[in-house]
């Protein structure tokens, strides 16, 4: 039965592809190139690479970073992935401590690791802490995976950005010869 579901999904898809139009964006921009600055060649369009940086970062944080050759930004992947799954670690090891010993005053035993230094009430407010606490770095982690996600799509795009030497912002320094002040500014050129 499931195999014939999938032959019948795998056959609707397929015709559907087949006759779907072309997409006129990949026809606009597949002729455009960019010039590498420093060889002078031109380099072809990839209007998908954005597209890969972000499936392959959302597979395996860091992959679509590798994929766009910003190897630098792997340490902070995972050092930044790493810390919220350490403080999350840390804080679920802590709340099933003050659970397991505010349980155990529960069930009548006096003989917990906290009986002479906190109350049961001390251990439920400990409990929430530690479960807010846990709960925020799970918040963490999901954040800093959808950023390196964003982070690989956004270079991607800007990689092929056209940057040619026809256009250059530099700073301008300027002396004024008679009362010998030094002035400012940023020069913007453009070559046609």
């Amino acid at each position: 039965m499931k195999l014939n579901l999938l032959l019948i999904v795998f056959t609707t898809f397929s015709i559907f592809q087949l006759s779907a139009q072309k997409d006129s964006l990949a026809l606009r921009t597949e002729n455009i190139a960019r010039v590498d600055a420093v060889k002078g060649d031109f380099k072809k369009y990839d209007p998908l690479a954005p597209a890969k940086a972000s499936f392959y970062s959302a597979i395996l944080p860091g992959l679509g970073q590798i994929y766009n050759g910003s190897y630098w930004k792997l340490p902070i992947v995972y050092g930044a992935l790493g810390t919220g799954i350490g403080i999350y670690i840390h804080n679920n090891k802590e709340y099933n401590r003050y659970r397991d010993a505010y349980k155990r005053r529960l069930a009548g035993y006096q003989d917990d690791e906290f009986q002479d230094v906190l109350s049961n009430e001390r251990l439920v407010d400990a409990q929430k802490q530690f479960r807010r606490n846990k709960e925020l770095s799970i918040l963490v982690i999901a954040a800093f995976y959808i950023v390196n996600i964003v982070d690989a799509n956004v270079d991607a795009h800007l990689q092929q950005f056209n940057v040619s030497n026809d256009l250059s912002l530099v700073p301008n320094f300027d002396i004024d010869q008679i009362n010998r002040n030094v002035n400012y500014g940023l020069s913007l050129n453009i070559k046609f």
